[in-house]
């Protein structure tokens, strides 16, 4: 079956979802041993790397369901996914969506205390843990949430799999939880669902057939990204807790030709000398999350390679693709999109224009819609936005406003309707006269700049009633960390900013605290004294 044959007929099942992609395909008998996942460790009786079938993969996911349903797990009860191999992620929430149950799958990069404490608040039935977490869990309150014993089931056993309609529960996961405990995130399997069914009227994405992710395994963009290759025919090697070096491993041996991640994915690969890797079969790089850095997006389209139709017919040339965009767990889906080529020359932060499926507005604190070219606080509407928060209607009231969601994201648009992200609202600083600073755009600002700069963090605070702020570089390889880059990083910043600037530093990576996603943590930046942030 062609893939686009295998879509249309996924397209047309309106009781299609996000829980049951795995189970249609196989009661549809949809070219179901054809190739589908691979993950980068071992699997039962099968190797890493291995491209399982859809018969293969339901095979397994039976014997998990099975196991699941002895142990007394129905329809309705969350249960927590805490483990390190994205097999383990995402085989559990397979074989949970089979039951009707809901998969909380949590970052295995997660603390014990605060994911012991996540674990309490969400009241779940029970805990799949692999053998390091259940360590790590050992000693901990979970509220009375026990810790299950590992899944070794007869597939011949398995229910039959459960009915899902459009708003039943699916999956929870968690925010970056960059401010303190992560939020726990409600998705359905309309919502989880609703931005592949849109895909599926598109032509499929060039470089979308054989894909490397590098996306944290417990995040909702890996799910999306595991039921688009489902529904569309596609491979998809998911990479556990990849390191900038591994990426680059995989991609010359395993041989992609698009690679997923988050924004952290590519800064971490910008530092490489890419041009000395064996990167051509790469034609899409698809960031999702926050947009990435044109400093790092430069890098990556400048390798690779990409069909383009021309006078003679379709031919290859150097150079990669790359579509950038700006979404959340809440948002469920990027709702914006910009595509990126070595020609580009539209950046600053843009995100591109919304999808066709998203509603947005610009607002001022009061509520009020703003005119383009005025910063404000992104709102938006979508059939991807998750249901609310587990367990916490306060927070999932508090994010809503006439029917949007508040995405705590600054951003401003043209008048061609084009989108640029500035900030977090919880990182931006009002400054003096009605000018304010944004931090993500002065990172912006001083790596376009500053080129032995592989990344920078920029933390503002008000300290005795004026703003200081502390920059923070780290270098790429072969920088001199002795030379003073104060003078070229402030002349980097808009005047305003400039006068801010306390101590531009060298620091280490291990002195940039992150969050499990990735994200940096500049609440503990901003609680830190001037000689911790590591003044020179």
């Amino acid at each position: 079956m062609s893939n686009r044959s295998l879509r249309a007929v996924l397209a047309a099942d309106e009781q299609l979802g996000a829980g049951n992609v795995l189970t249609t395909r196989m009661r549809l008998d949809l070219d179901v041993d054809a190739p589908a996942l691979a993950f980068d460790t071992p699997v039962d009786q099968y190797p890493a790397r291995l491209s399982l079938t859809v018969r293969q993969l339901d095979e397994l996911v039976r014997g998990r369901a099975a196991a699941l349903a002895e142990l007394g797990i129905r329809p309705r009860d969350p249960v927590v996914v805490f483990a390190t191999a994205a097999a383990d992620q995402v085989l559990g929430f397979l074989a949970l969506a089979r039951l009707g149950a809901i998969p909380a799958l949590l970052n295995p990069l997660l603390d014990a205390e605060r994911a012991a404490r996540y674990i309490a608040r969400l009241g779940a039935v029970g805990v799949l843990a692999d053998a390091e977490h259940r360590v790590a869990l050992a000693d901990a309150e979970l509220a009375g949430t026990p810790l299950l014993p590992e899944l070794d089931g007869d597939p011949d056993q398995a229910p039959e799999p459960y009915p899902h309609w459009s708003g039943d529960p699916v999956a929870i996961t968690h925010s970056s939880g960059t401010t303190g405990l992560p939020k726990a995130v409600l998705h359905s399997h309309e919502s989880l669902f609703a931005a592949i069914r849109h895909r599926y009227s598109l032509p499929r994405a060039q470089g979308a057939d054989r894909v490397l992710s590098a996306l944290p395994a417990a995040h909702a963009a890996t799910l999306i990204a595991v039921n688009l290759a489902l529904g569309s025919g596609a491979e998809l090697l998911l990479l556990s807790q990849p390191s900038g070096a591994q990426v680059l491993d995989e991609i010359e041996s395993w041989r992609p030709h698009g690679v997923f991640g988050f924004a952290a994915t590519w800064a971490a690969l910008a530092r490489f000398d890419l041009a000395r890797r064996r990167l051509d079969s790469v034609s899409l790089w698809w960031n999702t999350g926050d947009c990435a850095h044109e400093a790092h997006i430069r890098r990556l389209v400048a390798v690779g390679s990409r069909e383009q139709a021309t006078r003679a017919g379709r031919t290859r040339l150097p150079g990669s693709v790359f579509v950038d965009g700006l979404g959340s767990t809440e948002m469920g889906h990027s709702h914006f999109f910009l595509t990126h080529t070595p020609e580009s020359q539209r950046y600053g932060r843009c995100v591109g224009k919304p999808h066709t499926f998203v509603d947005c507005q610009v607002v001022g604190p009061d509520g009020t819609e703003l005119g383009p070219g005025e910063v404000g606080e992104l709102i938006t509407k979508s059939p991807t936005l998750a249901l609310g928060y587990w367990n916490d209607s306060v927070t999932t009231q508090r994010t809503r406003l006439r029917g949007y969601f508040r995405t705590g994201d600054l951003v401003h648009r043209d008048e061609e309707g084009y989108y640029y992200h500035v900030d977090r609202l919880v990182d931006a600083v009002e400054l003096p006269g009605g000018a304010r600073l944004y931090t993500a755009l002065s990172e912006e600002r001083v790596l376009a700049a500053c080129p032995e700069v592989a990344d920078c963090t920029v933390v503002a605070r008000r300290v005795d009633e004026q703003v200081v702020t502390d920059i923070l570089l780290q270098l790429a390889a072969g920088a001199d960390p002795a030379v003073d880059r104060t003078a070229e990083v402030v002349a980097a910043l808009e005047p305003a900013v400039a006068r801010t600037v306390r101590q531009v530093s060298v620091v280490a990576d291990a002195a940039i605290p992150l969050g499990p996603t990735g994200k940096v943590r500049k609440v503990l930046l901003r609680e830190r004294q001037p000689a911790e942030l590591g003044a020179r």
